[in-house]
Order: structure tokens, then C-alpha cells, then sequence
């Protein structure tokens, strides 16, 4: 081996050390633990114990149920609000415009306990604000954390305000590597900016949503911050629970590492699939 290929490996390895130490056996780690019985001392192989119990787990299937609901709402409604504060943001009769982007990526930088902290007062149902303006119009307070729709649209509203601007960020800068001279030309042959909007910049940001996409599938297959910290652990009743809230509550409370292992490698198998599948949709037809 070169002189110059060993002094690059010489330095990648201690990278590589703590990559293969606290990623790479981890994860392998994992996979093994998922087929054994962790509810009894020694450990001991079953492949019932973990796996077979996902097809006949009531809270498996309620979790399941309860994320690819956020998932098939929250992500497109993310994603479209995402792009048309894009091309606000982009527009040139936009005045301080650098204020307004950081303004709609902040809520990615506050604290996750805050921000929760703060939705959890904005919807109380004695004091909060969103109540008092329901009460205003005549209407009947909700109970947002004691029914299970309400608490539910509770979370994917939170996730929406919480990542819409982070997508608007990626879009916006997929919309500026758009030439002008498009734009123009459509302009000379009378092309609304409707039709522009549906004909150019669409199919010119295919590519960036789909990017946008499938970041929010994986991060919607893992969703637990906001289920536990605004709706108390997924309530009420379960009504919010995700998979990584049960994944949580079945490794970290009940000490089953093994079904939690199983949890975890169906959550994975499940955003590989749904990413995969977002990206074969989106395809360019040849």
C-alpha cells in the first residue's frame, strides 16, 4: 500500500474507530437483540417474543395507525405551505426579506422543551389564548388534551410550525438556482404567473420537494417530542401515541429492549419504503 493511502487511512482511523463503536455495533447489536426474549434473565432467542408480537399487539397498531395518520396529513399540508413561503420569500416585492427568512426558520432553532411548553399554555383549555379567540366568535372551547382528534390536529399543528420554514428554506434556495431567462421569456409570450408557477417552477423544483419529502417521512416515522412533551407521553389515551413514543415506552420504561429493537427496525423498514416509494412517484418519465 502507498505511503500516501496509509497516512489517509492513519487519520480516518480514529473516525472510524468511534463510527464502527457507537454506530456501526450498535445497530448490528440491535438487529441481534430483536430476536431475543429480554423479559427474562438470561436473555434467551425468540422470535415470537418480539417480532411475531407486532402482528397481534393492540399498541403496535394503535402507534402505527396514529403515525402514518400524521404522516399522510402533516407532510403534504408541511410541504405546500413550505413552498408557497418559498416563493413569497423569493418574490422581489418583498421588503426585508433577510428578516422574514430568519423569522420563518426560527422555530427550528428554539428549544424543544419551550416551545412545547409554550403550545401546551397557547391551547390550556381554562386560559389559553387559542380558546379565549374560539370563545370570541361564539364558538364552544375545545378540549384539545382530553379528545383524541383535537389533540391529535394539536400535534400536527405543531410539527407544521415547527419544520414549514425549515422546508421553505431548502425550497427557496432550489428556487433561486431557477434562471431568470425562463421567467422572462414567459413573461414575453404572455404566460401568466399562475401558469408560470405550474409549468416552470413546479417541475424545475421537482427535485426539492421530493428531497423536502422524504426528509419529512423520516422524520414523521421517529416523531416523540411533540406527542410526549405536549400531549403527556401520547395521550389521551393512546390517542397520539407514535411509533417512537412506544419504541420509548416499551425500551426505556418496561426495560424490554428486545420488542423495542423490533420497533425500531420496523420504523426504519417503514420510512426506507414510504422514501423509496415518494421517490418512484416522482420520477422523470423517460
Amino acid at each position: 500500500m502507498p505511503f500516501r493511502t496509509r497516512s489517509a487511512y492513519a487519520f480516518l482511523a480514529p473516525y472510524l474507530l468511534i463510527f464502527a463503536t457507537f454506530w456501526v455495533w450498535p445497530i448490528i447489536n440491535s438487529f441481534l437483540i430483536s430476536f431475543q426474549n429480554t423479559r427474562i434473565n438470561p436473555w434467551k432467542y425468540s422470535f415470537q417474543a418480539n417480532w411475531g408480537r407486532l402482528f397481534y399487539d393492540p399498541a403496535f397498531y394503535n402507534a402505527l395507525y396514529n403515525t402514518l395518520i400524521i404522516l399522510v396529513i402533516q407532510v403534504p399540508v408541511m410541504i405546500a405551505l413550505a413552498t408557497v413561503m418559498a416563493v413569497m420569500l423569493n418574490s422581489p416585492l418583498l421588503k426585508a426579506r433577510p428578516l422574514f427568512r430568519f423569522a420563518f426558520f426560527a422555530p427550528v432553532v428554539v428549544g424543544e422543551v419551550a416551545y412545547a411548553a409554550v403550545f401546551r399554555l397557547m391551547f390550556s383549555l381554562d386560559f389559553g389564548i387559542i380558546n379565549k379567540l374560539i370563545s370570541a366568535v361564539g364558538l364552544s372551547p375545545v378540549s384539545w388534551f382530553d379528545n383524541a382528534n383535537a389533540a391529535m390536529a394539536l400535534i400536527i399543528l405543531a410539527v407544521t410550525w415547527r419544520w414549514a420554514g425549515y422546508n421553505a428554506i431548502i425550497i427557496l434556495a432550489g428556487l433561486q438556482s431557477i434562471p431568470d431567462d425562463l421567467y422572462e421569456a414567459a413573461t414575453l409570450d404572455r404566460v401568466s404567473k399562475v401558469q408560470q408557477f405550474f409549468h416552470i417552477t413546479l417541475p424545475l423544483l421537482k427535485p426539492i420537494i421530493l428531497f423536502c419529502v422524504v426528509l419529512s417521512v423520516i422524520g414523521t416515522m421517529q416523531l416523540f417530542t411533540e406527542p410526549f412533551l405536549i400531549t403527556n407521553r401520547g395521550g389521551p389515551g393512546g390517542g397520539t401515541e407514535t411509533l417512537g413514543l412506544l419504541l420509548y415506552r416499551q425500551g426505556f420504561t418496561s426495560l424490554n429492549f428486545g420488542y423495542a429493537s423490533a420497533i425500531a427496525y420496523t420504523m426504519a423498514a417503514l420510512a426506507v419504503s414510504i422514501s423509496l416509494l415518494n421517490l418512484w412517484v416522482g420520477r422523470d418519465p423517460k
